[in-house]
């Protein structure tokens, strides 16, 4: 994520077989774009001219130009998102220059606000805005009659779920093999909380229940068993969600993974009753909290009851074997590092077994945007558009969360070390992170790349000199946490010990030889 799809369209091509093509560049191999099928289900007659053609943003711009014209395509449609509008605006402006006749046609989140303003824009011959399947498909329909739309950004809007045809045969079988699989059976949000794009949706929509697991019976069958499931709101409606989850009880085995989105003050009896039959390892439940403070939720216009929140969090994970993922947002106008690091440890104390912190971004087109001046917001000017600084939080503060975020990524959320946290942690754990991520920045002036065994010395380190815990218990957290790692190299803080223990196993394993000879001797 996403993860909101707003299922814009992309740019146009021609091929003597594929006249259109569907392309996007996704953040790795294993992501699959969920918008670009949905058009490519929505093009009626047309789709028979069409291919989807997926690249990542590990291939250079001239290389997936080159491979884009090699299909001949008549219309090429991109996928505009956060992560790859930089990409594609080089690839379009190069497409652009070496094929002008080819028609592209941009849609997704990231174009369709503010467009007027974009670069991108100027490169395009047509960008759609909001959800883009059916007028995507009415834009080539009426390419392919030479009759030239009049103009160039056409407003979709929001589309009823009801409406559309359903994507999921799109998915092939390598798909299925290596891809994730992201599903949704509602769309839309009627929440109004002003840093996501969701606030503009204003309502939620499900798609029909009989048709929508239908198609999940398919994919079962296909062998899907992954399910990664894009709705806002999933539990909104409660009678819903209860058949869709009771669907895949019925049919559980032990390679079965659901991911669902969960409001975190919604959790009726039903639901609660029903997640308790789920095995460990079959539920993964990622739900926003994003702050604790009232203030700041009255600001950003989030209606969250906060005592719910708690009761709900406490009793998935004390009663349930879901596999919670919690989400905190720093840099919200209203927040300083105090208040954040209030709403960060009393999530602690509630135990998830992640919590994910993440950079207020101005994503464009949100209602953030009204806070810019009373607040003194300065956003990144390029993608990811995250925030620099705000009235009480400086750029350098902003620089150590982003540090302290990643660095939580690599210690805490990775359940590397399970025994060593409650030392590095104790009861006050973003005091004692931040002390711990200023320290390592400072050491190691790296936040990525930080090979395995050099991340157990860094524990080490810090243990002892930043919180001066004695070094045979730092020793002692660290080589249970090791014996529960595969790390490749041997840390040099547990080099000794280990070494230790090799001897030990080595003179037992002599004496027990020695036993055994002297049995044999003696029998003879």
């Amino acid at each position: 994520m996403g993860r909101r799809l707003s299922l814009g369209i992309m740019a146009l091509s021609i091929h003597v077989m594929h006249d259109i093509l569907l392309t996007t560049l996704n953040a790795r191999y294993i992501h699959s774009s969920f918008g670009l099928r949905y058009l490519y289900a929505n093009l009626g007659g047309l789709q028979t001219r069409a291919q989807i053609l997926e690249f990542t943003l590990q291939q250079r711009p001239l290389d997936i130009v080159e491979k884009l014209l090699e299909k001949q395509p008549k219309i090429i449609g991109f996928g505009v998102y956060i992560w790859n509008v930089r990409e594609i605006t080089d690839i379009v402006a190069v497409l652009k220059q070496v094929a002008p006749d080819i028609v592209v046609v941009l849609g997704g989140p990231e174009i369709s606000h503010e467009t007027e303003q974009q670069a991108l824009t100027d490169l395009a011959d047509y960008v759609i805005t909001g959800s883009a399947e059916q007028a995507f498909a009415q834009l080539c329909e009426a390419l392919f009659n030479q009759q030239t739309p009049i103009e160039k950004i056409i407003h979709a809007g929001f589309v009823l779920p009801t409406t559309l045809t359903l994507p999921y045969t799109a998915y092939t079988d390598e798909d299925i093999a290596h891809r994730i699989i992201y599903v949704e059976a509602s769309r839309g949000c009627p929440f109004r909380c002003e840093f996501c794009l969701s606030a503009l949706d204003k309502t939620a929509k499900p798609f029909h229940l009989q048709e929508f697991l239908a198609a999940m019976e398919v994919l079962w069958q296909r062998g899907v068993r992954r399910f990664k499931f894009v709705d806002r709101t999933f539990n909104l409606n409660s009678e819903q969600s209860f058949k869709i989850l009771d669907f895949f009880l019925q049919r559980l085995d032990e390679k079965t993974f659901l991911h669902f989105e969960l409001i975190p003050d919604h959790l009726p009896e039903t639901l609660k009753a029903l997640i308790q039959k789920f095995p460990p390892g079959s539920l993964q439940f990622e739900i926003g909290i994003q702050s604790f403070n009232p203030s700041v939720q009255n600001l950003i216009s989030r209606k969250q009851d906060n005592e719910k929140t708690e009761n709900n969090l406490r009793f998935l994970r004390e009663n349930t074997q879901a596999h919670l993922h919690t989400d905190l947002i720093a840099g919200l106008p209203g927040e300083d590092l105090s208040s954040f690091a209030q709403s960060f440890n009393r999530l602690w104390h509630l135990n998830p077994h992640e919590i994910q912190l993440g950079i207020l971004k101005r994503l464009r087109g949100t209602p953030i945007i009204r806070h810019t001046s009373a607040w003194d917001m300065r956003y990144n000017p390029q993608a990811p558009y995250n925030l620099l600084s705000h009235k009480h939080l400086h750029f350098n503060d902003m620089q150590r969360i982003t540090r302290f975020a990643r660095y939580w990524d690599l210690f805490i959320n990775s359940g590397r070390f399970r025994h060593a946290q409650t030392l590095l942690l104790n009861q006050q754990p973003f005091e004692r992170f931040m002390q711990f991520s200023d320290w390592l920045y400072a050491h190691s002036q790296q936040t990525h790349k930080i090979a395995l065994d050099k991340l157990f010395d860094y524990v080490f380190k810090g243990l002892v000199e930043v919180f001066n815990e004695e070094e045979e218990n730092a020793r002692a957290v660290l080589q249970a946490d090791f014996e529960l790692n595969q790390v490749p190299r041997c840390p040099m803080c547990l080099r000794q010990s280990i070494e230790e223990k090799k001897a030990v196993t080595r003179t037992k394993t002599a004496k027990l030889r020695q036993t055994q000879h002297l049995k044999q001797s003696t029998s003879h």
